[in-house]
Order: structure tokens, then C-alpha cells, then sequence
């Protein structure tokens, strides 16, 4: 075995055990149990604390970075809370969550709207609720702010190809240096501002290198439209994708910090460097609990039943192919594993259909119908990206410790169902 090999499988088994000892101590607190009595199972427990120590560790990585919290990858007051208090900046894409982020009385002044396409009234309601920085990746988005105050400032997205990314955002939007020029040299005719560029590298991509040479190619491409077009620009937003340890490691934040640091300082006095970090602040604040269901026989081996599945916060293995640990909480709470008497199983969700199966090839001790389950780093595009296909009611939110200043519902809305707060 290479020596390379040997450390390949000893982080993997600092990650398990580390995910291991943060679910058993989760389960170990009297809030965790009184939650999961309360509300029995499927149920998501929140914890803000894990969001505000995330953003700490953000900011003293990059203290010269502004950070926006994408606000799509977990939409709940408890979240935007936490980080409002913290001083973060909001990245929205939507109305409905620039309604969100009103309802808390957030100034127009810290959120921007990042998507590249929008609706002509979105943009509308959102410069009459004060939002003044806006992402565009094409002529036709240009041409919507022809009429837009002279104080909108627009950056143009640029596309940088990830295959390796989870998800690859530059194959949806984002344009090349030929179009970028294009566009600064019709805004310029328009008299719409292009006060910068923005990118993304790719959701979930394990690449600190990537990250370095694409905030490089930006920062070259604006030297050159500058000294081309006889213009300055003031902003340049690096985007997110900051890698989470789901079942395997990857680079820390600080690993990817210690690329950019030395690229971005230099110009932090001259540019206004903004982030859209989402996945790497809520990913780890978030554990699922489920319970099983059914157990057979099949021929390809044991199956277990669950109450949550890839229709509900599960859509993240389908969606976006990342693959969260599970845990029986038999050997969470009874120390450390007799993987002996472990067998492998499959992990099937709780609807009628044959593609709702969450893993293969699973670990797991002997388990009966009533037994937990636990997945922890549940927090990014899981509750956002659920359905209620079969009718299936979409699982609660438990707000752990310090929850919210403003009341204890999730961001859907005041009556959604899931809302749910164990202090």
C-alpha cells in the first residue's frame, strides 16, 4: 500500500469519526431527545450556533472578502437570523427571498441579486425594495436595466467550466472574455454601470487550484477591459463553492483561503471583493433523523425502509450527487462499533417508487422496524429542495440552542408545517 493510500484511508477514518462523535453528541443532549419525542421522525435539527461559527472561520480565513450568504441553500429564519446578528450580507435569487430577508428588516444595502436571468418585474421589486447590485450574463438581461437608476451597478458573470464540480454552474451561465467585452462596451452606449465581474467556480468542487486561477483570469480580464474601454471597475464577487466533507474529505476553507489570500490582497484596497458562500455555512448545522420503516429480504440483500427519502431531504444525493453519512444510533450511543456484526444494506426511502433510494452498499448493524437513523451535514439544498410527491408531508425543522429573535418558523412561511423549536 502506497504511502499516499495509507493517508487516503486515515483522513477517511478522521472524517467518520469526527461525523460519528458530532451526531452522538448531538443525540446525547437533552434538546436533541426532547426533539426527536416531541416530534418523533422523519425531523432535521437545526443548529445556528455550527452557521455562526462557520461564518467566524469564513472571515478569519478571508478578512478582506465581504460575505453573502446564498440564501438558496437553506432558506430559514433561524439561518438568516444567526448570520444578520453576525453581520453577513445576503445573496438572493428570487423575490420570495428577498421577501424573506425584508420580513427580518434587513437593509437593502447588504443583499445582492446574483441570478444572471430574471424576470423584468423581479428587478422592478427589487430596486423598489433598495437592492442596487445586480448579475447580468447577457445583451437581452442588459436591456432590462435600461431605465434602471443611475445607481445600479451591474456585474457580468463570467463562466469557468468545473467538470469536476458537483455542479458545474458555468454550463447554465456565465459568458467568455469575447462576450464579457461585448457587453461593457454596450453598457457603455446604454449608460448602464458594469461596475465589475462576478463567477463560480462550481458547487462543491474539491480544488483550491481551480478557485486561484479562475479569481487570476478575472482579475487579468478586467486589467485589460479597463486600459481597452477607459473604464474602472470597483468589484469583483469570487463567488462560492467552498467544498463540505460529506463521505469523503476535502479541502478545508482554509486551504482554499491560502490560495486565494495571496492573489486577492494585493488589490483589496482598490476592489470591493465579495463572496456567495451557501453550502459551507449551513451544511454542518443541519443532522437528519429518521427511523426504519420495513425491512426485506431482496436479492441483492438486506433493504431498509426509511421515512425520509431522496423525494424529501435526501434530494441532495440525486440533485447533486453528494452522499451524506449514515448512522445507526444503536452504535452512536453504545460507544464504538462492532463492525462485525455489521452486514451490507441498501437504503430505501418511503415512497412508492423504485428510484427513491438513498444509498447502496451501506455498513449497518442488525436494525428493526423503529430504529433511528442519523445523517449528519444535512443543512445545504436538503429542506429547499423537497417535495411532496405521494402527498408525503416535508420533514420538520428543530431549532437547537440559541434559535431565532423573530419568531420560530422555518422561511416558506409562517404556517409552514415543519416550523418546530427545542430550546
Amino acid at each position: 500500500m502506497s504511502q499516499a493510500t495509507r493517508a487516503d484511508r486515515r483522513a477517511m477514518r478522521t472524517l467518520i469519526e469526527r461525523r460519528r462523535a458530532e451526531a452522538s453528541a448531538l443525540l446525547a443532549t437533552d434538546a436533541g431527545r426532547a426533539a426527536v419525542a416531541v416530534h418523533g421522525t422523519p425531523l432535521l435539527l437545526l443548529d445556528p450556533d455550527r452557521v455562526r461559527r462557520q461564518y467566524r472561520r469564513l472571515c478569519d480565513a478571508l478578512p478582506f472578502v465581504r460575505f453573502h450568504y446564498a440564501v438558496k441553500a437553506l432558506a430559514h429564519d433561524a439561518v438568516i437570523g444567526a448570520l444578520d446578528d453576525a453581520g453577513s450580507g445576503f445573496d438572493v435569487a428570487t423575490a420570495d427571498e428577498l421577501s424573506l430577508l425584508q420580513r427580518r428588516g434587513i437593509d437593502a444595502s447588504r443583499i445582492i441579486h446574483t441570478h444572471p436571468v430574471k424576470k423584468p418585474s423581479e428587478i422592478s421589486e427589487a430596486i423598489a425594495a433598495g437592492v442596487r447590485t445586480f448579475v447580468i450574463d447577457n445583451e437581452a438581461e442588459l436591456g432590462k436595466f435600461a431605465d434602471a437608476p443611475p445607481d445600479v451597478r451591474l456585474l457580468v458573470r463570467l463562466a469557468y467550466r468545473s467538470p469536476h464540480a458537483k455542479s458545474d454552474l458555468s454550463s447554465k451561465f456565465g459568458v467568455g472574455p469575447f462576450e464579457a467585452a461585448n457587453l461593457v462596451a454596450r453598457a457603455r452606449l446604454t449608460g448602464s454601470r458594469i461596475a465589475g465581474f462576478s463567477f463560480h467556480v462550481g458547487s462543491q468542487l474539491d480544488d483550491p487550484g481551480r478557485f486561484a486561477h479562475a479569481v487570476g483570469d478575472t482579475l487579468a480580464l478586467m486589467d485589460d477591459l479597463e486600459r481597452r474601454f477607459g473604464v474602472s471597475f470597483d468589484t469583483l464577487d469570487i463567488g462560492g463553492g467552498f467544498p463540505v466533507a460529506y463521505d469523503a474529505p476535502t479541502s478545508s476553507l482554509e486551504d482554499v483561503a491560502e490560495r486565494l489570500r495571496p492573489i486577492l490582497e494585493p488589490h483589496a484596497a482598490r476592489l470591493d471583493i465579495i463572496a456567495e458562500p451557501g453550502r459551507v455555512l449551513v451544511a454542518e448545522a443541519m443532522t437528519l433523523v429518521t427511523s426504519v420503516v420495513g425491512v426485506a429480504e431482496r436479492d441483492d440483500g438486506r433493504w431498509y425502509y426509511i421515512d425520509d427519502g431522496v423525494y424529501g431531504s435526501y434530494s441532495n444525493v440525486v440533485a447533486e450527487d453528494v452522499h451524506p453519512l449514515v448512522f445507526a444510533e444503536r452504535e452512536l450511543l453504545g460507544g464504538t462499533p462492532d463492525e462485525a456484526s455489521h452486514r451490507w444494506a441498501t437504503l430505501g426511502g418511503p415512497t412508492c417508487d423504485s428510484s427513491d433510494v438513498v444509498a447502496r452498499e451501506l455498513l449497518l448493524p442488525e436494525l428493526a422496524v423503529g430504529d433511528l437513523l442519523v445523517s449528519p451535514t444535512m443543512g445545504a439544498y436538503t429542506a429547499v429542495t423537497a417535495t411532496r410527491f405521494n402527498g408525503r408531508a416535508l420533514t420538520p425543522i428543530a431549532v437547537m440552542g440559541r434559535g431565532l429573535t423573530t419568531g420560530e418558523v422555518t422561511a416558506i412561511g409562517a404556517s409552514d408545517p415543519r416550523a418546530a423549536s427545542i430550546v
